[in-house]
C-alpha cells in the first residue's frame, strides 16, 4: 500500500532538526502512526496490549530501556504510560541532541499532576487532522494559498469536482483508510468511527464512566448546530429532549471537555482584529468537528441526504472547507478564526499568519447570488480594518463546494472551488 503524502511530513522533519522531541497530537485513525513511521528507525508501539503490559513493567525496573534504539525513536500511545513524558525529557537532556523521540497519541497530554514537566524547550507539537483533499489526492491543488499570500496572479482553471462529488467526500473524511476504498465500504468508516467513540474511547479516556447515549445525543446536537456560534445550554435542552434524568451545563461541559480531549471537536476561536469602528467583536467560540464526516455518521446522512437538504449541506461542507484551510494554515505558521461583531457582519474563517498577514475567507456551495453576497461582505469587512495598526488583507477568498473554475473576480475576489486549493 502506497504511503500517500501528507503536509505533516515537512513539519515533522522540521521540528524534528529543531527539539529533541516531538508530539504528535490528532484524532485516532488520522495517521499520526503512519506519518511518524516513515521517519523513524524504531518503534515502541503501546497500543499492542501485550507490549504495554511488558513496558508497564519495565518502567518500574529501568525507564531507560524503552527509550533504547535507533533514532528517531516512535512511542506509539505514549499517553497509555504517562510518565514517560518525563523519561522522555529527561534523557532528551542527556543525550543533548536534537531529533530522538516522536510521541503519537490519540488524547490531550495528562494532567499536570502526572507530569513532573511541561516539556517546554525539549518537545516540539504537531496537531494532525484527517487529510485535506489535496491530501488525498481529490484536490487538483491548481490554486496555492502560499501564492495568493504572496500576491502572485492566479490564471482561471478547471474544477473537476461536481456537487455529487463534494457531498461523497464529505461524508467519507479525510481518513486515510477511507481513502483507499470505494463507495459504501468508504463511508462506513465514520459510522464506526462514531460507534467506537461512543462506546469506548470516552469511557476510558479518564476513566470516568459516561453514558454513551447521551454522547450520541450530543454528537448529534453538534451536528446540528455545526458552524454556529450556541452556548453549551442549547446541547443542554437538545440532549434533555430525549433524556428523561436530570441534566446540568456542567455535566455537558465535561462531555464537551472529553471530546475535546479526543480530538473529536475542534471549535473555532474569534478573531479581534484592529477596527475603525466602534463595532464590539463577538467571542463564542463556533462549533466544529474536526472532520465533517463525524457529523454526517453521528445524524446517519449520506451523499443522497445531503443534496435534498442544501441548508444542511452547506454547513457540514463549512466544517468541510475549515478542516482543509486548518491543515494548509498549520504549514503556512498561521491559525483560522472566525469574524462576528455587534454590526451582524460575519466572516466564516481568517487565516492569520504568525508574520502578521492575513487572508479573509467566506465559505458558500456555490451559487451565484451567494458568492455576490460573499465577496461584499469579505470587502465590508476589509474597510473596517484600520490598517494603520495592522496589515491590509494579503487577499479576499470565497471558498466555494462546486463551480466550474477557480478565478479572479474584477474587485479582486477570489472565488476557489475546494476541489482546485491546496497549501
Amino acid at each position: 500500500m502506497k504511503y500517500k503524502q501528507r503536509i505533516a511530513d515537512s513539519l515533522l522533519e522540521r521540528k524534528l532538526s529543531t527539539k529533541g522531541a516531538v508530539q504528535i497530537e490528532g484524532p485516532k485513525w488520522c495517521g499520526k502512526t503512519t506519518t511518524a513511521k516513515q521517519i523513524a528507525k524504531s518503534v515502541l508501539n503501546l497500543g499492542d496490549d501485550t507490549v504495554l503490559k511488558q513496558s508497564q513493567r519495565m518502567m518500574q525496573i529501568d525507564s531507560k530501556t524503552l527509550l533504547e534504539g535507533s533514532t528517531p525513536r516512535l512511542i506509539d500511545e505514549w499517553q497509555t504510560i504517562p510518565a514517560l513524558w518525563d523519561s522522555v525529557r529527561s534523557e532528551v537532556d542527556s543525550r543533548g541532541e536534537f531529533g530522538q523521540f516522536i510521541l503519537t497519541g490519540s488524547s490531550v497530554l495528562p494532567d499536570a499532576n502526572e507530569t513532573i514537566h511541561s516539556g517546554t524547550g525539549r518537545y516540539a507539537h504537531i496537531s494532525m487532522r484527517p487529510m485535506s483533499l489535496y491530501e488525498s489526492l481529490e484536490s487538483s491543488g491548481a490554486i496555492s494559498l502560499t501564492d495568493l499570500f504572496e500576491g502572485k496572479q492566479i490564471e482561471p482553471v478547471a474544477n473537476k469536482l461536481d456537487i455529487e462529488n463534494i457531498a461523497y467526500l464529505l461524508c467519507r473524511g479525510g481518513w486515510p483508510q477511507a481513502t483507499l476504498l470505494k463507495g459504501n465500504l468508504a463511508l462506513d468508516l465514520a459510522f464506526d468511527y462514531v460507534d467506537s467513540l461512543v462506546t469506548k474511547d470516552v469511557q476510558r479516556v479518564d476513566g470516568v464512566k459516561r453514558s454513551a447515549d447521551r454522547v450520541r445525543r450530543l454528537l448529534r446536537s453538534y451536528a446540528r448546530n455545526i458552524s454556529h456560534q450556541v452556548p453549551y445550554k442549547t446541547f443542554k435542552a437538545d440532549i434533555l429532549a430525549n433524556d428523561t434524568e436530570t441534566l446540568d451545563e456542567d455535566t455537558v461541559a465535561d462531555y464537551i471537555r472529553v471530546l475535546k480531549q479526543l480530538y473529536v471537536i475542534e471549535d473555532m476561536e474569534a478573531w479581534n482584529p484592529n477596527l475603525r469602528s466602534k463595532a464590539a467583536i463577538r467571542t463564542t467560540d463556533t462549533r466544529y468537528f474536526v472532520d465533517p464526516s463525524i457529523g454526517t455518521a453521528a445524524l446517519g446522512l449520506g451523499p443522497r441526504d445531503l443534496i435534498n437538504d442544501l441548508e444542511t449541506f452547506g454547513l457540514l461542507f463549512e466544517n468541510m472547507a475549515v478542516r482543509d484551510l486548518r491543515v494548509y494554515a498549520d504549514a503556512l505558521l498561521g491559525k483560522i478564526y472566525h469574524y462576528r461583531d455587534s454590526d451582524g457582519l460575519e466572516c466564516d474563517a481568517v487565516l492569520h499568519r504568525r508574520n502578521g498577514t492575513y487572508g479573509l475567507i467566506e465559505i458558500k456551495l456555490g451559487g451565484l447570488d451567494d458568492i455576490d453576497k460573499a465577496a461584499d461582505t469579505l470587502q465590508t469587512l476589509a474597510g473596517k480594518i484600520d490598517t494603520d495598526k495592522m496589515k491590509e488583507p494579503s487577499f479576499l477568498m470565497v471558498m466555494t463546494a462546486v463551480g466550474p473554475y477557480a478565478y479572479r473576480r474584477p474587485d479582486g475576489v477570489y472565488v476557489v472551488p475546494i476541489g482546485c486549493l491546496r497549501l
